[in-house]
């Protein structure tokens, strides 16, 4: 799998499917079907993230460590067009919303990160740091041009 690929499935993980259980997950839920999620209306996308987020709070970092991992499986077995049709439908969504809705994701995402233990949290810098690792200089650049941008 490419970089470019790679840093797609990440970012639209973290940004579209499930943010929240990314981060929080709980072996006991099955991750749900890439499929099935963009299928879903936005308000049952929140709705099934409410519910998982109530369900996530009791598990173990290493249960959120299997989640993640089996995600992370699920969205590499994707076929090309199956993750370009997510990505594209995650993107439409994002710019079909509005500023204060952008901002208020961000601030949940921060909020959530701010809860994480300082295991937990260090665990999502390993894993960044790798993403990173596995990039080009042209890919970081880029990037970091973005982010700054934002």
């Amino acid at each position: 799998m490419t970089s470019t690929i790679r840093r797609t499935l990440v970012r639209w993980a973290f940004a579209s499917l499930l943010p929240c259980a990314v981060l929080q997950a709980h072996a006991g839920i099955a991750v749900p079907d890439a499929g099935e999620w963009a299928r879903m209306s936005p308000q049952q996308q929140a709705q099934r993230r409410e519910d998982i987020q109530r369900q996530l709070q009791q598990a173990s970092p290493q249960e959120r460590q299997r989640f993640r991992e089996s995600l992370r499986e699920r969205l590499e077995s994707l076929t090309p067009e199956q993750r370009q049709g997510l990505i594209d439908s995650t993107r439409e969504r994002w710019q079909a919303m509005t500023p204060e809705q952008r901002r208020e994701i961000t601030d949940e995402r921060r909020r959530r990160v701010g809860e994480m233990s300082v295991r937990e949290r260090r665990e999502l810098l390993r894993e960044r740091r790798a993403l990173l690792e596995k990039m080009t200089p042209q890919e970081r650049r880029a990037l970091r041009e973005k982010l700054q941008a934002e």
